[in-house]
């Protein structure tokens, strides 16, 4: 095999790391060069290891006045290796600009992003419109709000009332952006749901909740209300349990409502100005009355578009009362006195004291997976309480719910729960617009997390939808690890049982042949706290960044130890210069001679090299692929052909 060489740079020219990056303890170096190489490489001198096919190491090293090796923030000679020819650029290198290749480098992060952006948003509908309007929403509130104060901190505002009468598209108008599920029929909603709001100087926290029914109905009328179905996705379940499940549903539901009333100081009382007046309307008016006196109630009367009959339309609910205020969510008259309303109850905060506590960077992680497989069970295990319903009835969450919560070092995270993702062909045959958008939600809540903790349930077989859900969080570019839950269903374990079954998963979802295992039962509270330590872990491993140096070198030893495979006409690949570009996930941009000389199979072994020697476990790895010509400079052969070093911009992606 030919020579090829291995330079290890000095810190005069590579930009200054970051002090929190240490070097990894699991990287593999060759017996000559793991212990006097790398310490001895400073400001003052220049290390250069020269490998021969033995494996052998000299080291050279040129004072720190040698301007031919180091020049400003250039390098001369830089080449990793690949065994190439003289015609292959074997020769050896001219002096490169190490700059322009970080730059390039970050360039081609970017391209790489925007074309995986609009290849996903091509997948979910209407998201597009949907991200617009968020950001919009975020625009306006950096403006407005000098200071970011923690949710926990904020003024709650609860909105109740009975179903359909536009409570979601309120929250929706006051929160900025479509978080809530709004469709024209009744039970859409069921857990709290959560969203930051502002008016002027106040900034408080609005809470969704779901329908209260509290007049006794029956099942019938129950299902009909709620938008409830014992058959969709519960095939498994007896017919007893899903009449009990529907007969709780309404307790749940109204628990949710009064949990969100209690922890509110101002509550927003919603009824339908065209429906008028009903005994429901009177019930939940009487209820707050009864409990919450000292509570800010405000009687908002909705589907008042029309500001002449609006003031018609509120007249009858002045029997419940409360002051009447006809607004109209969908078009959002009215909302500006109703906020007036709404800070004239809520006390001011200052957010002077708490900004660099909101400020501090908090990973977000979603549960997510198919139906029934005990996403909401393990949000409250983790959480201590019931922040969502938990039933057995197929598609009972439907938004995304966010959670704060603590872990036991004191580390913060946002957990999402979500609602379950059936196949597509499934969702569209049920012909539920509810559950198509509560699918919507669940692809955003992935895209919008750090962390994505895929549930699976112990005693179900893997199944092509969760292999089409892992294969959405890789290209994501998201954390993962795997919870099976459910794990005391399995019968007659033993020390071998989890060995064997880990085998199946990665078997079955090689896509997430790096993720982390975790064996859980989140209904009894057994080792869910173990979730949220492998997560913590994924997420540091998401955002470590390797070193210039120590990267080079973990290249080197991977060509070293495999060589790019030679072409019929006796080419081969070389690589010039390898950077990390870009952290969550961690992006590596090769600069080689020619891109289409690395075949998958290759690229593959490049990146299982990387995880074995640097880590980066519970992560997806991104390897551009930059195509360059002979990064040689001054040469007579080169300047005779006319040939410039300007570098081919064709992007290779390695998946």
């Amino acid at each position: 095999m030919p020579a090829f060489e291995l330079f290890v740079f000095s810190a005069c020219s590579l930009p200054v790391p970051d002090t929190s990056v240490l070097r990894p303890r699991s990287v593999l170096l060759p017996a000559s060069l793991s212990s006097p190489l790398l310490p001895a490489v400073s400001p003052s001198t220049i290390s250069i290891a020269v490998i021969n096919s033995r494996r052998r190491a000299t080291v050279h090293s040129a004072p720190p006045n040698s301007r031919s090796r180091c020049v400003g923030n250039e390098f001369s000679d830089v080449e990793i290796g690949g065994g190439g020819d003289e015609e292959d650029g074997g020769e050896g290198a001219g002096s490169v600009d190490v700059e322009a290749l970080e730059r390039e480098a970050r360039d081609a992060v970017v391209e790489y992003s925007r074309s995986l952006l609009r290849e996903l948003r091509s997948v979910t509908e209407d998201e597009g419109n949907e991200q617009k309007e968020a950001t919009g929403k975020q625009k306006r509130g950096k403006r407005a709000i000098r200071n970011v104060i923690p949710d926990h901190l904020l003024p709650r505002v609860a909105i109740v009332g009975r179903p359909n009468v536009g409570k979601s598209a309120l929250f929706n108008r006051l929160v900025g952006g479509n978080k809530a599920i709004v469709v024209d029929e009744p039970g859409v909603t069921r857990d709290r749901l959560y969203g930051r709001s502002f008016w002027g100087d106040f900034e408080f926290m609005v809470v969704d909740t779901g329908g209260v029914l509290t007049i006794s109905k029956s099942q019938a009328d129950v299902m009909e209300d709620l938008a409830i179905t014992t058959t969709i996705g519960m095939d498994g379940i007896p017919l007893a349990s899903r009449e009990a499940a529907v007969a709780r549903m309404p307790t749940m539901i109204e628990k949710q409502a009064i949990a969100a009333v209690e922890e509110s100081s101002v509550v927003i009382f919603l009824v339908d100005g065209q429906a008028g007046l009903t005994a429901a309307d009177v019930e939940i008016a009487d209820w707050l009355r009864k409990n919450y006196s000292d509570k800010y109630i405000i009687l908002a009367v909705n589907k008042c578009e029309s500001p002449r009959k609006g003031i018609l339309q509120a007249a009858e609910f002045w029997s419940l009362g409360f002051s009447p205020l006809p607004i109209s969510a969908i078009s959002g008259s009215g909302t500006g006195e109703l906020l007036d309303l709404v800070c004239s109850g809520l006390k001011k905060i200052e957010g002077q004291e708490n900004s660099e506590e909101g400020e501090s960077y908090v990973p977000a992680i979603a549960i997510v997976g198919r139906p029934n497989v005990g996403k909401s069970s393990i949000l409250n295990a983790l959480v201590g309480e019931d922040r969502t319903i938990v039933s057995p009835i197929s598609g009972t969450t439907r938004d995304a719910i966010d959670t704060e919560f603590m872990g036991a070092d004191g580390q913060k995270f946002q957990l999402i729960d979500t609602a379950g993702i059936r196949r597509r062909a499934a969702v569209a045959s049920s012909g539920s617009t509810t559950e198509a958008l509560s699918v919507n939600r669940a692809f955003r809540a992935i895209r919008r997390s750090d962390v994505v903790a895929l549930v699976i349930e112990a005693m179900a077989c893997i199944t092509e939808q969760d292999y089409r859900i892992a294969e959405r969080i890789e290209k994501e570019g998201k954390g993962c690890l795997i919870v099976v839950n459910k794990w005391d269903t399995i019968p007659n374990k033993n020390q071998q049982t989890a060995t064997y079954y880990e085998q199946d998963v990665r078997e079955k979802l090689r896509s997430l042949d790096w993720a982390p295992i975790v064996y859980s039962t989140a209904i009894a509270g057994h080792s869910v706290e173990k979730i949220i330590v492998a997560a913590g872990t994924v997420e540091k491993e998401r955002s470590r960044r390797l070193s210039t140096a120590i990267l080079n070198q973990v290249v080197q030893e991977a060509v070293a130890f495999k060589a790019p495979p030679r072409t019929r006409g006796g080419k081969r690949g070389r690589v010039y210069y390898c950077t990390q570009a870009a952290i969550r996930p961690p992006t590596f941009v090769f600069f080689v001679n020619d891109a289409k000389l690395f075949p998958e199979t290759y690229r593959r072994f490049m990146e299982k090299q990387l995880r074995s020697d640097a880590g980066f476990s519970g992560t997806p790895i991104r390897l551009l692929w930059r195509s360059r010509k002979k990064m040689e400079k001054g040469r007579a052969s080169t300047d005779a052909q006319g040939a410039s070093a300007a570098p081919d911009r064709k992007l290779a992606i390695a998946t």
